[in-house]
């Protein structure tokens, strides 16, 4: 991961992380996934603590962590799970949610925490979330009614913290304008004053645009950036060394 171009991010999507990483995972099928996502008791730190010890793949993320969690000994005893770190706890918000793969088939529930600071019921809501994914067991239902089984030996989780600033990915000049012959930069407070979260929206995809096309408005609000490209890749991507199929 070290030789990666730059631009390059870790940012599957939730189909990914249950279809591929996760059931990869619970199958044993690919030796190195550890290296991509490791196997990390989370409830043993603090949230400040877990990106230092994220996987290859998201180590030098500053908006987003994976860990795959072990099933605990109380849960494997039919209990419930623990959720307490040395300086809070991790509380569940809303309902458990279904996973739909693309052909809208159940693949796995996804359950949203937020990270509070010191004990409940007195605890302090922080900016620390987490989305934790479990696989159902068997093959995949297309019917809502049906309560899956749920394979718990791992489960996945994402880690993130809302932040009150434009992400990394949406942080760009303000927009310049021409007043009286002056060209100056236009006065961008009150965008940056709207912050967004870092990344709550896990479906982050790459879109290919012809020179032809018109262009489109980007979520904030601004006339995205047209850019004339032909078809030759950027990169080789064939001289791209995939850790996965590398030797550790």
């Amino acid at each position: 991961m070290e030789n990666m171009p730059p631009g390059y991010r870790f940012y599957p999507t939730e189909e990914e992380l249950i279809s591929f990483y996760l059931h990869n995972k619970l199958e044993g099928v690919i030796k190195d996934m550890n290296r991509v996502i490791p196997v990390v008791d989370i409830y043993a730190y603090n949230p400040s603590q877990l990106p230092q010890i994220s996987g290859e793949a998201s180590l030098r993320d500053t908006e987003q962590w994976f860990f795959f969690i072990p099933r605990q000994e109380s849960e494997a005893r039919g209990g419930r799970p623990k959720r307490l770190t040395n300086s809070g706890y991790w509380k569940a918000t809303g309902s458990p949610n279904h996973v739909f793969s693309s052909d809208n088939r159940i693949i796995g529930i996804k359950r949203t925490m937020v990270f509070y600071s010191g004990r409940a019921p007195n605890g302090t809501k922080t900016d620390w979330k987490m989305n934790e994914y479990t696989a159902i067991k068997g093959e995949p239902s297309s019917s809502n009614k049906t309560v899956p089984t749920l394979r718990k030996e791992f489960s996945l989780c994402r880690v993130y913290k809302t932040s009150k600033c434009l992400r990394a990915f949406d942080r760009r000049p303000a927009p310049r304008r021409d007043v009286g012959g002056y060209s100056g930069a236009q006065n961008n407070d009150e965008e940056q004053q709207k912050g967004s979260t870092s990344y709550d929206n896990p479906h982050h995809t790459v879109e290919r645009r012809s020179a032809t096309s018109s262009p489109e408005t980007s979520s904030n609000g601004e006339e995205s950036t047209q850019m004339d490209v032909d078809n030759d890749p950027f990169l080789d991507w064939e001289k791209v060394d995939l850790f996965l199929g590398s030797e550790p």
